[in-house]
């Protein structure tokens, strides 16, 4: 019995140890790299470029708008890295290849890319219409697909890059009120799986980043459909709800940097969302309850019309409704 111990626990270690010379392989040393970082004119993506601009990263960014960046950019350049800003609307893959181009002309081969770009539509189903699914895929599946496209024949060439997909729990469990994001963000998680499991043999590295409620202030940027008070104000105090339900945009960065350093595959932030994908692997019919439970608790769709149909940014409604549970969200 005791050989059998011995024998079980020097199998154990060699596992271990072979798990973390892996790992070690995948892992990246950010000191004099290059980065992109798509969508990082505020929130998370601001954050990610100056942690790794902190580890030594020269760091490209870009924005839809020159103006968003020029704030981020002299903070980067105040920790004296090299710095590239350039606007680009992700959606188009014309503009990331001119994009792809002009940072690696200025900075040298891109070795890491993290595309966190998104939009977030919160309404009920009864609001949505296809033109709102295909803006979704366009705003946040298409904004990933994208810069993945193009950087990655010269990592492929080099046999070396990560690519850090900065997806959501709501690509892992799906989220009432939240479809069109749910889709997409599902479809970027596909992406990432299988991108990763193809690329791994000419030595390009993929992580799934999923993070939970992140206190980034976007809720005052996403856009409401339906009772547009009552929409923002269950959306807007999930996205500003204390910890351990959120987490901060900054510690969220550091986190996400580590995890490239380590060579990870996949990084759940927050532990409801750790909860939540440990629980729906092991009891999907629970979790699907949970959110009809949720669903149900959620604003009824008021009676179609043009106003329930029409999209407003939480920031105006913030700014213009006197309610009550906008208020506890405006604080």
């Amino acid at each position: 019995m005791h050989s059998m111990i011995k024998g079980a626990a020097v199998v154990v270690a060699v596992a271990q140890a072979a798990s973390m010379a892996v790992r070690a392989s995948r892992g990246m040393n950010l000191e004099g790299k290059t980065a992109l970082v798509c969508g990082a004119s505020r929130g998370l993506g601001r954050q990610i470029a100056l942690a790794l601009a902190r580890r030594g990263c020269r760091v490209a960014i870009c924005a839809r708008s020159e103006r968003d960046l020029d704030d981020v950019r002299a903070e980067l350049v105040a920790l004296g890295v090299a710095v590239h800003a350039e606007s680009c609307d992700l959606r188009s893959m014309e503009q990331v290849e001119v994009l792809v181009a002009n940072a690696t002309a200025a900075l040298g081969p891109i070795d890491l890319l993290v595309p966190v770009a998104a939009t977030l539509l919160v309404g009920p189903i009864e609001t949505m219409t296809v033109a709102d699914f295909d803006d979704a895929m366009d705003s946040i599946f298409k904004t990933s697909l994208h810069p993945a496209l193009a950087v990655l024949p010269r990592m492929q060439a080099r046999k070396a890059g990560t690519i850090a997909f900065i997806t959501s729990i709501g690509g892992k469990i799906g989220v009432p009120h939240l479809v069109p994001y749910s889709a997409a963000k599902f479809a970027e998680v596909g992406l990432a799986e299988g991108l990763r499991a193809e690329v791994a043999k000419d030595g390009v590295h993929v992580l799934t980043v999923v993070p939970g409620l992140m206190r980034t202030g976007s809720h005052v940027h996403a856009e409401v459909k339906g009772d547009a008070e009552k929409e923002y104000a269950w959306f807007g105090a999930s996205a500003t709800a204390p910890m351990p339900l959120t987490i901060d945009a900054a510690r969220a960065a550091r986190r996400i940097v580590r995890a490239i350093e380590r060579g990870d595959t996949e990084l759940v932030l927050t532990p409801a969302a750790k909860l939540a994908v440990r629980a729906n692997g092991i009891a999907p019919g629970l979790v699907s309850l949970v959110m009809k439970l949720a669903g149900r608790l959620l604003p009824r769709a008021p009676a179609l019309s043009a106003s329930g149909r029409r999209r407003r940014e939480g920031m105006d409604v913030e700014e213009s409704s006197p309610s009550k549970g906008v208020a506890f969200v405006r604080g």
